[in-house]
């Protein structure tokens, strides 16, 4: 439309025919364009190639300036485009096939790999339970307030794990399992990556609890805080305490979950802190947080042996877990939105 051709196109036409080009219409292209240029023919009363002194080659000029007065008119006019809401989670049926295909993941990582992502994972449940410790025994002298800081400052630990990629064997339970039950993970897969995680998150939980002994960074208060909780956690019957285990994975299970639904950061720290928080705060049992405390709460001089904290705890609290995340998650998950629940149908 700048081209200076354009510009002088409506002086050589006026000079070459009475029409006044002021009126011509602003139209677009193509068929169009050729209706507008036929109007002003009609209008006027001449015709392409008739005695009106109008070549058939400035006729037809008139018709591509018209076309491209259309074009720069419709150009200027602003395209809007809609476009989809952003989505902040994904839903239940999406979240259990994304849990489906990290079973297969875990399944077809090497040992060494999934070794590491166990002592990593390990390792930040145990800084978590440091930090929770080292504040809550040394601010406070009442434990009920001292379990309530435990809560808050806690939850930090899983949000590290999963945005880090280190693996739980509370998560692992629920997770390998649901791939068992959509046929996609066998069992022989379950049992090795269950082994495997059990025996890094031992060795993340008791380097940090070497550590933590050897900097002196738990004494005080911390130290007296831990004391008191592997007394309390070493008190309890085989029964009750199996099922504290069972009542505490659930809600773990449930905050990855939740985790894995969020696709924000700012959703997931929310799905994580809320059923640990839970967990801690009613004082149910995890074995993996218990491989850092017991261990811990020994060095710092608690007056129980290695038995005890084997067969009053750490068993029960496993057996607990493994079938609250196989049996109470994964198996429900499944029959709603899995497998389990089409045969069903």
């Amino acid at each position: 439309v700048s081209s200076p051709l354009l510009l002088i196109l409506p002086c050589v036409v006026a000079m070459s025919t009475p029409v006044a080009f002021a009126s011509l219409p602003t139209v677009g292209t193509g068929v169009h364009a050729d209706q507008s240029v036929a109007n002003v023919q009609a209008k006027h009363g001449f015709g392409i190639g008739e005695s009106t002194g109008v070549p058939v080659t400035v006729t037809s000029m008139m018709a591509v300036l018209v076309a491209a007065r259309g074009r720069a008119r419709r150009s200027r006019i602003p395209r809007f485009e809609s476009r989809p809401s952003a989505v902040l989670t994904s839903s239940p049926p999406e979240t259990y096939q994304e849990l489906v295909q990290a079973s297969i993941k875990m399944k077809n990582e090497s040992w060494q790999k999934t070794l590491h992502a166990a002592v990593m994972g390990g390792s930040y449940v145990g800084m978590a339970c440091l930090l929770s410790f080292v504040l809550g025994g040394n601010m406070f002298s009442s434990y009920i307030t001292q379990m309530v800081v435990f809560a808050a400052l806690f939850p930090v630990n899983l949000l590290l794990i999963l945005q880090s990629g280190g693996q739980l064997f509370s998560q692992n339970s629920a997770t390998m399992a649901m791939g068992v039950l959509e046929k996609k993970v066998t069992m022989k897969d379950l049992l090795r990556n269950w082994t495997i995680a059990y025996a890094g998150n031992m060795l993340g939980c008791l380097l940090i609890s070497l550590v933590a002994n050897y900097t002196g960074i738990l004494t005080g208060g911390g130290s007296d805080m831990i004391v008191a909780t592997v007394m309390k956690k070493c008190s309890a019957d085989f029964g009750p305490t199996l099922v504290k285990g069972v009542m505490c994975n659930w809600l773990i299970c449930l905050a990855v979950w939740l985790c894995t639904m969020a696709r924000g950061l700012g959703g997931k720290m929310i799905g994580a802190w809320f059923p640990i928080s839970m967990f801690v705060a009613i004082g149910f049992e995890h074995s993996v947080t218990n491989m850092f405390i017991l261990p811990a709460g020994l060095l710092a001089g608690a007056p129980v042996s290695f038995l005890d904290v084997l067969l009053k705890n750490l068993i029960p609290v496993t057996i607990g877990n493994a079938i609250a995340g196989a049996l109470v998650v994964a198996v429900s998950m499944s029959f709603s939105f899995g497998r389990l629940g089409k045969e069903r149908n």
